[in-house]
């Protein structure tokens, strides 16, 4: 059982704060007609490496599309870049721009659409909680806590699956 401590604490110091946030859109209202999405994105911030998740019911009635903005405006598939049907959709967010995103099954009109901004990562972590870096040598530091992360974890697993089995 103290094993189990020891693989708890491993854990808690592989933990890269500058990991990727995941962005539920809706937060407990979910992805679901008659949302102000303009008012929940407004209040998030998005970076390079984040995660927007949209949570519905599986089974044909909503689902996710990525979009141009004539698309957003007019509730049409122009520009699709991306589809989603899965209920519980993380789609990861890699480069700083405008992304666009709507409900295809007719939903959109009803408010069904969420526009967000994705910044680039900061410069240097700060002490007002921002994260990341920009730049080849923030890029390389980036890499080197993300590899030491899995490096971490590997060597965590490696320690559990072996005392389970002297267990």
């Amino acid at each position: 059982m103290s094993w189990l401590l020891v693989v708890a604490v491993l854990v808690g110091f592989a933990v890269d704060p500058s990991a990727a946030t995941d962005h539920i859109v809706g937060a407990n209202h979910g992805w679901n007609p008659n949302i102000n999405y303009s008012l929940w994105s407004g209040n998030q911030t998005f970076y390079v490496g984040d995660l927007i998740s949209f949570r519905y019911q599986k089974g044909g009635t909503h689902n996710v599309f990525e979009v141009n903005e004539t698309g957003y405006d007019n509730c049409t598939m122009d520009g699709v870049a991306g589809n989603w049907t899965s209920g519980k959709d993380f789609i990861p967010l890699p480069e700083a721009r405008r992304y666009y995103f709507i409900c295809g099954n007719g939903f959109c009109l009803q408010g069904m659409k969420v526009a967000i901004t994705v910044h680039p990562l900061r410069h240097n972590a700060s002490s007002d909680g921002s994260r990341g870096s920009t730049g080849a040598q923030g890029e390389a530091s980036t890499a080197a806590l993300r590899t030491r992360g899995a490096a971490w974890l590997a060597a965590i697993a490696v320690v559990a699956a072996a005392a389970g089995a002297f267990c």
